[in-house]
């Protein structure tokens, strides 16, 4: 789906929320329904959910405990990313992984929406494939993370897992401590939360904030974001590298 470059900045908007769920998702995933009730309990919010499943997830590895700095080539440059362990332990230890792992080398990012995403990170190369595991055979998925930002009154101390805390969830986007912002790193899923495997975005614009505490950034561009502004469809990765922070990750 191409957004023309005509439309006004209100339809443009509209438009965008119209292919979210095509340019970050799967398709060959499930699609689950979210509540529009802009008023839940205490109880039923998205917030007190995701509080119940921290404990669930804090051992689990691979995860990211600091930070960590890959290199990202693309049509022959450079592109530095800062991986945010701190605020996206396992979000930041799954990219981290398959980098170590050589996984995304070779792969092409398959949709580009000008001002909105550049996504790649898929096996297939047509949106609908993920990371399987050489040693079980089983497709890897993770658990959709978010940290809100502590300046937020009750907010918890740990990212909160498995459940939608923006739109999604019924509610505005919430201050989180990794917005989405023009050379933010998030992992694509599809509307099932915890569905995310290895296709990440690039976003594109400052215009983004609208996903933040429904997709989960991890990292942000700290050099070479004018090539990531030049990335075409079928461009490829031509080698990513973990340059710094190796012995963050824990598997």
């Amino acid at each position: 789906m191409r957004i023309l470059p005509n439309i006004s900045r209100a339809t443009w908007f509209v438009g965008i929320f119209f292919v979210v769920n095509i340019l970050l998702t799967a398709c060959n995933q499930p699609s689950a329904n979210s509540s529009a009730d802009p008023s839940p309990t205490e109880t039923s919010s998205p917030v007190a959910q995701a509080q119940l499943a921290t404990d669930q997830y804090k051992d689990y590895k691979p995860r990211l405990n600091g930070k960590a700095t890959v290199e990202m080539m693309v049509n022959g440059q450079p592109i530095i990313i800062e991986v945010d362990g701190e605020n996206a332990p396992i979000t930041a230890g799954n990219f981290v992984d398959l980098v170590e792992q050589g996984f995304y080398n070779g792969l092409t990012f398959h949709r580009v929406v000008d001002g909105f995403v550049a996504q790649g990170g898929d096996p297939k190369g047509d949106g609908t494939g993920g990371y399987v595991d050489k040693n079980t055979q089983r497709p890897r998925n993770i658990p959709l993370e978010i940290k809100i930002d502590p300046a937020v009154e009750n907010a918890p101390e740990a990212p909160l897992y498995g459940q939608p805390v923006g739109q999604q969830g019924g509610y505005s986007s919430p201050p989180v401590m990794l917005p989405h912002k023009t050379g933010a790193v998030a992992m694509a899923r599809s509307q099932m939360p915890d569905s995310a495997s290895s296709q990440f975005y690039f976003t594109l614009s400052d215009e983004t904030g609208f996903l933040d505490g429904d997709y989960a950034v991890f990292g942000y561009v700290t050099q070479g974001m004018d090539e990531v502004l030049k990335i075409k469809q079928g461009d490829k990765i031509q080698s990513a590298k973990v340059i710094a922070g190796q012995n963050n990750l824990e598997k």
